[in-house]
């Protein structure tokens, strides 16, 4: 009898084994219509134009962080993946698996979250659910998500369209999200300490929709950190990328707790950030109209799409060259 293989925990963590999940077992049964290529969200046909439509799951322990809560992260992840996608967020669903014995100023603090964030990126929950579990099958609360917006025209966005020269460009400070939620798990007390970047990215998106045509892709880097996404860009293809690490947007507060506990940024979630590709004469104007956002202050440019064959690849601050790769292992479990 052969052995069974199982689940791990790791499979959920964005990283190597989560790719294998989805190659191996989602992209043969579903992949040969618009899931193909496994974008954020897929682009469907419509009368007079096209829609995006995409859906997200939320565990995050602990349900509230410095910076927000789970409410938070279920409405910006999923604006955020209808925006990477090129399109304008308009509707959301909310559904609320609840564990018996939750607080309920717990929930309500968390639908309020809802409710302002929702608010914030102008859009509207028009539809939900709500199940309630026993004592002990649910941790607390549990929040699914779908979203539905509208494709701008102006954007034709894949991994296809990337190429050497393309500006690698961030749009703000990578990593806060994780080292924000594992300081509260580790119970690591700083004053002034990491706060989550949870937040939308579609006005960043907006801001630059008359460049769309030199634009290549868009990703938020979630789970697995930038170094899942820029790892994805590349596999398999003959362009690579050069990241200079002195050109990282780090805050301190994030540098310190990543550095003390030998985590690299780069394998940490962002939730309110956006890495994009884009031909290099729209770089500095793309940079100039993030900045002017409060949402893009710091907003960078950390590399060069080149020819090093599938390979990412940092130059460090000594001047050496490291390999970033995707991590196999569960780094942060539970992150969103």
């Amino acid at each position: 009898m052969s052995a069974e293989t199982f689940i791990q925990l790791a499979h959920g963590g964005g990283g190597r084994l989560t790719r294998e999940l989805i190659e191996n077992e989602v992209v043969p049964r579903f992949g040969d219509g618009p899931l193909r290529g496994l974008p954020d969200g897929a682009t469907l046909p419509a009368q007079g134009g096209r829609l995006i439509f995409t859906t997200d799951s939320f565990v995050v322990q602990p349900l509230e962080f410095p910076g927000g809560n789970i409410g938070h992260l279920a409405v910006h992840g999923t604006v955020n993946d209808l925006s990477v996608c090129g399109g304008e967020p308009k509707w959301l669903s909310l559904a609320m698996i609840i564990e018996e014995g939750l607080p309920l100023s717990v929930l309500r603090r968390v639908l309020d979250s809802v409710r302002a964030a929702a608010d914030d990126c102008g859009v509207a929950v028009v539809t939900g659910d709500t199940k309630v579990v026993a004592r002990g099958q649910g941790d607390g609360l549990y929040l699914n998500t779908a979203g539905i917006g509208t494709a701008w025209a102006e954007f034709e966005l894949g991994q296809e369209r990337i190429r050497e020269g393309d500006a690698v460009l961030v749009s703000g400070t990578l990593a806060d999200h994780g080292m924000a939620v594992l300081s509260v798990r580790q119970n690591l007390d700083f004053v002034n300490g990491p706060s989550s970047d949870t937040g939308p990215v579609h006005r960043l998106v907006g801001a630059i929709r008359d460049l769309g045509a030199a634009v290549r892709f868009m990703r938020d880097p979630t789970r697995g950190g930038a170094a899942a996404v820029l790892n994805e860009c590349v596999e398999g293809r003959a362009s690579g990328i050069l990241l200079v690490e002195t050109a990282l947007p780090l805050a301190p507060a994030t540098q310190a707790v990543a550095e003390m506990l030998g985590i690299d940024p780069l394998h940490a979630a962002s939730e309110g950030r956006l890495i994009l590709f884009c031909a290099p004469e729209a770089a500095t104007e793309i940079l100039k109209r993030w900045r002017a956002l409060p949402e893009g202050a710091g907003a960078a440019r950390i590399g060069t799409v080149n020819r090093d064959a599938g390979r990412v690849v940092l130059e460090t601050v000594t001047g050496g060259h490291r390999l970033v790769d995707v991590p196999r292992g569960e780094l942060l479990p539970r992150i969103c």
